[in-house]
């Protein structure tokens, strides 16, 4: 995963600080200086990296700070608030048109994920109320206009192509398309190519000259390190972009082109691609993502993905069923499925405060995960509606029964009903002291 040497690095150089009672001046020098090569490792711009431990130094080598009685915390929220500004500071939001439709124009060399993007982007915007339209403008590359429209219907989001022709005027006819059909938006799809050359960036500018977009957005590998941050500012320099989406940061990637891109091109990083899902598509915070780094978790990734993957009607009805005692195995089943959407256990657990360091050693295996989910779901689906809604009545020949027909054992359907026992009880416990509703306690979460 994106940041894991380099977080395990930090996090290393941070932990000789905390155990100790007051610093000196070498002890903060000793620490930088090993957070200066995990920078450099993790292939972050070498001026940047210059620039980023001169500021903390300087910062952290403060009387106040060494006097202090936690001076090992404050160095530590220091490097976090220095790292949050370098990435950007804050999230950026996509800008809206005042007038319809606003336009979104991608752009990006072959093989960053920009046309996968397009769609990523257009199914956000139709969850948010938006009626989007993809605009097919790369022409040159084989099956790219196919590969939009079969992404684009895997969105829900209607595509406009002109098959091989001009791609200026594709656009320009796509807007008029957008206007004349009520469509609010429009997300251009541009050729790349392997590399940078005057014919592309010329086309480019063409194109943004004659549909005035509302926003350029340069989508890059993070997996390329600072190539990515080298194309970013090529490209921002010869177009003049409005912000960087960084693709594959759920890969193998040291995590330079994240850290570095902003301040070498002074254009936020708005979204970031964490697989391969259309839904795999978030918001960069720069804050958050510092405090992944420096293994402070990420709370608020966690709560948004939880209320997205959280059906608020199958909430409801698990609500009114817990109240009157009630947590059958259709509502067991029900969660399942809802976590199945959440993604790698992993990934999950490193959000949570505390836990991220500590997972270096452990193994979780994702497929073995997954594989008991599915034979949990076959397991109830294999049972009538009446031993579902009512778990007392699974006497030893229904469970041999539902074996034979979900092909596990009789070992693993016992399994399943004291997994489904031990979160009934648990159910029940959390009803009994919190006296809210699980639709009350998603309420108070912070948005």
């Amino acid at each position: 995963m994106a940041f894991e040497s380099l977080s395990e690095k930090i996090q290393g150089a941070f932990k000789k600080l905390t155990g100790r009672g007051k610093l000196t001046e070498n002890d903060v020098k000793e620490a930088m200086r090993e957070v200066r090569m995990a920078l450099l490792e993790a292939d972050v711009n070498y001026a940047i990296v210059k620039d980023f431990v001169k500021r903390v130094s300087e910062r952290a080598v403060g009387s106040e700070i060494l006097q202090s009685l936690t001076p090992a915390q404050q160095v530590i929220k220091i490097v976090n608030e220095e790292l949050t500004q370098l990435m950007g500071g804050q999230n950026v939001k996509l800008s809206r048109s005042s007038s319809v439709p606003t336009i979104y124009m991608m752009c990006g060399l072959q093989g960053a994920g920009k046309t996968t993007m397009c769609a990523k982007i257009g199914k956000m915007l139709v969850k948010d109320g938006k009626r989007p339209l993809l605009a097919a403008c790369d022409v040159y590359r084989p099956a790219a206009i196919r590969q939009l429209q079969i992404v684009g219907q895997q969105a829900g989001v209607e595509v406009f192509e002109k098959g091989q022709g001009d791609p200026v005027q594709i656009a320009k006819e796509a807007v008029e398309h957008a206007r004349y059909y009520g469509k609010d938006t429009v997300i251009i799809d541009t050729a790349g190519r392997l590399h940078i050359d005057e014919k592309l960036m010329q086309e480019l500018r063409d194109i943004k000259a004659t549909v005035n977009p509302t926003e350029i957005l340069l989508v890059v590998d993070a997996m390329t390190g600072q190539d990515a941050v080298t194309v970013a500012d090529t490209f921002n320099k010869e177009l003049g972009v409005d912000g960087v989406i960084l693709t594959k940061l759920d890969g193998d990637t040291r995590g330079g082109a994240a850290i570095s891109v902003k301040a070498v091109t002074g254009k936020p990083i708005k979204f970031a691609g964490v697989g391969e899902k259309l839904t795999d598509i978030e918001p960069f915070h720069p804050d958050r993502m510092a405090g992944r780094i420096l293994g402070m978790g990420d709370v608020l990734s966690l709560i948004e993905k939880a209320q997205d993957i959280v059906d608020e009607k199958a909430a409801e009805q698990l609500e009114k069923n817990l109240r009157s005692q009630r947590f059958t195995l259709e509502d067991y089943l029900t969660q399942i499925k809802q976590i199945k959407k959440i993604g790698s256990v992993r990934d999950l657990l490193k959000m949570v405060p505390g836990l991220g360091g500590k997972l270096k050693d452990v193994e979780i295996d994702e497929d073995k995960v997954a594989k008991e989910q599915a034979r949990n779901e076959a397991i109830i689906l294999s049972m009538t509606r009446a031993e579902r809604r009512n778990p007392d009545i699974l006497n030893a020949s229904r469970r041999r029964r539902i074996a034979a027909g979900s092909g596990t054992t009789v070992q693993q359907v016992n399994q399943l009903i004291k997994q489904y026992e031990t979160t009934r009880n648990m159910m029940k416990q959390v009803m009994a002291s919190k006296g809210k509703g699980l639709r009350n306690m998603m309420k108070n979460l912070p948005r």
